[in-house]
């Protein structure tokens, strides 16, 4: 599965409204300013920061 590229120029880390990079093989939405990975389910980006993982 992959990322609609239009709606990944659109999307922003609700934290720190910076751009998110799409991590294909974990299907995540990146936020290397915030150290979040937002999950995408069913190919719906989950941008609630309750949801996110932290990153190492």
């Amino acid at each position: 599965m992959s990322i609609d590229p239009a709606l990944l120029a659109v999307l922003v880390c609700p934290v720190t409204r910076t751009p998110l990079r799409y991590d294909k093989a974990a299907e995540e939405l990146v936020s290397d300013a915030a150290g979040l990975a937002y999950p995408i389910r069913d190919g719906v980006p989950v941008m609630l920061v309750e949801e996110a993982r932290r990153l190492a």
